[in-house]
């Protein structure tokens, strides 16, 4: 009868033990079949003695054996003690063992009893934003900007205006690395250069030249020049003023309405917006209710879960660097950054799954399709898209833990005060007024 241990709020520790005549049966089985096409030198395939066969595997068959053996005494014993595990158990030889066993204790964690409080006195705020006519032009506004063209003129610069120019800065009299180059483009106002250079290149017109003093801001990512004030000398070369394309029958072809029907394309863009519109409402009101959770349930975190978490998390970290061409070495990263933001994650993991299998709240087939439909309408051809979402399990997946993570929210804000908040548009979409 295994024995079972309270070590703390979640820890526990069972002692096991395997037959060894029961490895030994299975190493020996293992090792046979292993002869059939074991190769070693001076033997046919197949023709190599079990000794050899031993003396070359038999140890590394153990091993397996003796790990598969572990884990499959660990599992019976505590599906037989009805416990839950959480993370991986960490296996230790026990003393006292006879001829006829190995003993051996598993320490692991389980998973928690999850204390959710009464929500009727939490409160959670619904986003309600109209989509009107004003957001459908701006919207517009910056699809005609996205397909300008500039021509040149011969007048003062303005924001808005792309300019090429030349430049030499100095720091202490000295031209500073990066601090110069010859026929310079940039679109002046789109913030691809620090705002206080770009409001000294407004009004000047072709052959003018203007000098400058700027400070470079303290968190500058070029360490030599933050905080540092320098001296800037610009030459203008050519000013082109933008030209936006007419909001007509061409321009709507050009976004994929076949037949030009202007009061088709706005219809178009303002379907957009609100499914825009609908899924940031929802992201807001899933931020909502998950703090609403988070400050209304009481649990032990498994720390075996956090570690796992830790580990995820830069390993996530470590993949980004090198896919933008970085380099780092993964002990330059210390777990600590990451412990708060696992923390947050396994906890708010274990108080969803506790609501989701209390009140059934898993997804239904019928609320992904309804996702992916919801999806689909964005592209040309809804029924491609459909169709390749259904063709791959991890895809369908994803949609799945959306759909069970709006259940959930419905759940939280059914059972808190929630009130109706009217939020600007632009304020929604994060667009600068």
């Amino acid at each position: 009868m295994s024995q079972l241990e309270v070590l703390g709020s979640l820890e526990r520790r069972i002692d096991l033990a395997v037959p060894i005549a029961a490895i030994d049966a299975e190493v020996e089985t293992r090792l046979k079949r292993l002869a059939r096409s074991v190769k070693a030198p001076g033997f046919r395939p197949g023709k190599v003695p079990m000794s050899h066969v031993s003396k070359m595997h038999g140890p590394g068959v153990k091993q397996e054996v003796l790990g598969e053996s572990l884990q499959k005494s660990f599992f019976e014993a505590i599906n037989a003690q009805q416990l839950k595990v959480a993370g991986m158990p960490r296996f230790e030889p026990r003393e006292g063992a006879d001829a006829s066993e190995i003993r051996f204790s598993a320490t692991f964690e389980i998973y928690p009893e999850v204390k959710l409080g009464n929500l009727a006195g939490a409160s959670l705020k619904r986003p309600v934003v109209a989509v009107e006519d004003a957001n459908v032009d701006a919207t517009l506004d910056i699809l005609r900007k996205q397909r300008r063209s500039f021509a040149k003129v011969e007048r003062a610069s303005q924001k808005d205006d792309m300019v090429k120019f030349d430049f030499k800065g100095t720091l202490d009299g000295e031209v500073f690395p990066g601090g110069e180059a010859q026929d310079f483009s940039t679109v002046v106002g789109e913030g691809r250069m620090l705002k206080d250079f770009e409001d000294n290149l407004v009004g000047l017109s072709a052959g003018e030249s203007h000098g400058f003093d700027m400070t470079f801001p303290a968190d500058y990512s070029a360490a030599h020049l933050a905080g540092k004030t320098v001296h800037f000398d610009v030459t203008m070369k050519e000013v082109q003023a933008p030209k936006l394309p007419e909001v007509d029958a061409e321009f709507a072809k050009s976004l994929g309405i076949a037949d030009g029907d202007i009061a088709k394309l706005r219809e178009e863009v303002k379907a957009n917006l609100e499914r825009e519109v609908k899924r940031r409402i929802q992201a807001r009101l899933k931020e909502a209710a998950m703090e609403v959770l988070l400050a209304n349930a009481v649990l032990d975190l498994p720390k075996s879960l956090v570690g796992l978490e830790i580990e995820r998390l830069r390993n996530q970290m470590l993949d980004q660097i090198q896919a933008s061409g970085g380099q780092i070495k993964e002990d330059r990263i210390s777990a600590d950054i990451f412990k708060d933001q696992a923390e947050r994650r396994v906890r708010l993991g274990l108080i969803i799954a506790d609501i989701v299998e209390k009140n059934d709240l898993a997804a239904k087939p019928e609320q992904v399709r309804a996702l992916i439909d919801e999806y689909a309408q964005g592209y040309e051809d809804p029924q491609e898209v459909v169709q390749w979402y259904y063709q791959d399990p991890q895809r369908l997946q994803e949609l799945e833990a959306l759909a069970l993570e709006d259940n959930v929210v419905a759940w939280v804000a059914g059972r808190v005060q929630a009130t109706d908040e009217p939020v600007k548009f632009d304020d929604l979409m994060g667009r600068a007024a």
